[in-house]
């Protein structure tokens, strides 16, 4: 029965690839996007779909762009939606849903759906179009028929009068002028568009082309960054042997103030800040944002979690693995930077213990569980409040940090034979080479576990799916390296505030869980207006009153809330925020040595 049910199995699944063939070789669907008012920010597509049998049909926008969870809604910015059969005549169009319209074609061969996307909002993951370029990210310019994401489509690019230069990962269309193709709309999707006069130059490392595509200018050194990037590109590739690319582009726009990273198959997305390459931490943590990104053209866009592929580009992909798929790639980022050169070692420790404190110094690392917090991305992440700090933790930031105690967990119990390093290439091999299929939770722990040659419960149940405090000594002691807190012992007033001064208020914008101010009542946009009968308009002032106690003593405030005034004493807590500075004890032993030559080289 089971080789029966097999063989059938084989014949249907060859079935219906013949049939998607066939379907794929008799239509067709092609875009063409202008921009006949770029300095108001629009694009204009047209849409032309042919040879598709059915009298009506319906065509959607994406409400995400993947490697981003948040539902944007690019719907929201489509406007004109009309259609056309091949000899120009209207055909009628209803909006069904908030992303989609229904497309009565009846028996025309082929119809061009024509629409116009409003694109004004600066980031990585959005379109931004004004007179002086169009980046395009394809989630929310390009409409997909229902049901034929797998089909191909070819991209025609108009640019703008002036605009002479168009750089994007997709092939292109020999012979075509501006045109580009994709052969499903997961690559479209995937394969942002950077049309303009950007500053182009190449380099080449592990084989690969790599285009580098400047807008906005800067005091950026081409030899430089095609020297450094190449080292960041050649250290990445020797952990998983290969780089599966042929050609990769950056996209980089640089602002008065910018940062960001998009990760894509064959491209990323960057924003920086134009002047501040010369600037050496500045330009440091650029070369961190590379590697980031890059570190995804295997963490994610490849080896993925299983809920990240193929996607739903209508509904959230839930998943409680971002803490391994942006964790991970966020605690190779400045390693990748250390092997590469840039960071000493003690650079590097430092960069660990600012890590660390920016977790532990966060409530909400005691009430959300990292599991959780990658599952929640959805609704919490890209959507925080003043609340935010007591309530969630970073799956980035702490999930860069079990990278760390887990690398070095793998490092001593192998007695440095192997590290997360072997990890991650196993995963790669196994999951997307031979399986091809993203990971389970159960999956990657059992593999770690194979590599480390013991269980990681502990590690699991205590601080991915729990809140216990990480015993970092335990790990970082492997290595011969403690934790010490400049804190300790001090015993200074704690109020528990964050505040801004606007308008000449002295206005509260956060509050700490458990501290006096959490348990005394102020509450965020409450003014404060006095503090022990002295008037106070900003932090400077109230600092100077809170310096003068200790823990346990009062304060009696005069607030406004919502207009009324209100009399409120405060008991100060303990400061309980942490001041960790990694330290290395060069007395180690031989076998603390070895892990530490393994895992930092030094």
């Amino acid at each position: 029965m089971n080789n029966f049910f097999s063989i059938r199995s084989i014949f249907t699944i060859l079935f219906l690839m013949a049939l998607t063939e066939t379907i794929n070789a008799q239509s067709k669907i092609s875009f063409r996007v202008s921009f006949s008012e770029p300095q108001a920010h629009y694009a204009d597509v047209e849409m032309e779909i042919s040879g598709v049998k059915k009298d009506v049909i319906d065509i959607k926008m994406p409400v995400w762009a993947p490697g981003s969870y948040l539902i944007r809604e690019f719907s929201k910015n489509v406007e004109s939606v009309s259609a056309k059969s091949e000899d120009g005549k209207s055909i009628p169009v209803l909006k069904t849903k908030k992303n989609t319209w229904r497309v009565t074609k009846a028996s025309s061969r082929s119809v061009t759906v024509s629409y116009r996307v409003y694109a004004n909002e600066i980031s990585v993951r959005t379109s931004f179009i004004d007179a002086s370029h169009a980046f395009l990210s394809p989630t929310g310019i390009f409409m997909y028929v229902d049901g034929m994401l797998s089909h191909p489509a070819t991209i025609t690019i108009d640019p703008a009068k002036s605009w002479h230069k168009i750089s994007t990962g997709l092939e292109v269309v020999k012979g075509e002028a501006h045109t580009f193709y994709a052969p499903d709309f997961d690559i479209l999707f995937d394969s942002p568009i950077e049309v303009g006069n950007q500053d182009i130059f190449e380099f080449t490392a592990a084989g690969v082309k790599h285009e580098v595509a400047m807008f906005g200018g800067g005091n950026y050194n081409k030899d430089r960054l095609k020297t450094d990037m190449a080292k960041i590109v050649e250290e990445e590739t020797r952990i998983f042997g290969e780089n599966p690319n042929k050609r990769y582009v950056f996209i980089i726009h640089n602002f008065n103030s910018g940062g960001g990273g998009l990760e894509h198959l064959n491209s990323t997305v960057l924003g920086a800040t134009r002047n501040s390459y010369t600037n050496e931490s500045s330009y440091k943590g650029f070369l961190g944002l590379v590697a980031h990104e890059y570190f995804h053209l295997w963490n994610v866009k490849r080896l993925r979690p299983k809920a990240l592929g193929p996607f739903d580009y209508e509904n959230e992909n839930y998943t409680t693995n971002l803490w391994i798929a942006e964790g991970f790639t966020a605690y190779y980022d400045n390693m990748m930077v250390r092997r590469a050169g840039f960071y000493s070692p003690e650079n590097y420790l430092d960069i660990i213990s600012n890590d660390i404190n920016a977790v532990e110094n966060q409530q909400g690392n005691k009430i959300q569980p990292l599991s959780e917090a990658s599952f929640d991305a959805w609704i919490k992440y890209y959507r925080p409040n003043e609340n935010s700090r007591n309530s969630s933790v970073s799956y980035y930031d702490k999930g860069s940090l079990i990278g760390l105690i887990m690398d070095l967990e793998i490092i001593h119990a192998t007695k440095g034979e192997k590290s997360l390093d072997d990890v991650m290439k196993a995963m790669y091999d196994e999951y997307y080479k031979k399986q091809k299929r993203g990971y389970t939770d159960a999956e990657f722990k059992a593999m770690a576990e194979k590599i480390a040659g013991k269980s990681l419960d502990k590690i699991y149940t205590d601080y991915i799916n729990g809140t216990k405090p990480i015993r970092f000594n335990d790990y970082l002691g492997y290595a011969g390296i403690y934790l010490t807190d400049a804190n300790a012992g001090k015993n200074e007033p704690y109020l528990g505030i964050a505040s801004t001064s606007k308008d000449g208020k002295f206005i509260l914008t956060a509050v700490s869980r458990g501290s006096g101010a959490w348990k005394g009542g102020l509450n965020v946009n409450d003014e404060l207006i006095a503090a022990d009968d002295n008037r106070i308009s900003s932090s400077s002032d109230l600092d100077r009153i809170i310096a003068t106690k200790k823990p346990g003593d009062k304060i009696s405030f005069l607030i406004s809330r919502d207009g009324l005034l209100q009399n409120l004493d405060i008991t100060l807590g303990a400061n309980p925020n942490t001041k960790f500075r990694a330290e290395v004890d060069y007395s180690a032993t031989p076998e603390q040595v070895a892990v530490r030559k393994k895992w930092l080289d030094l």
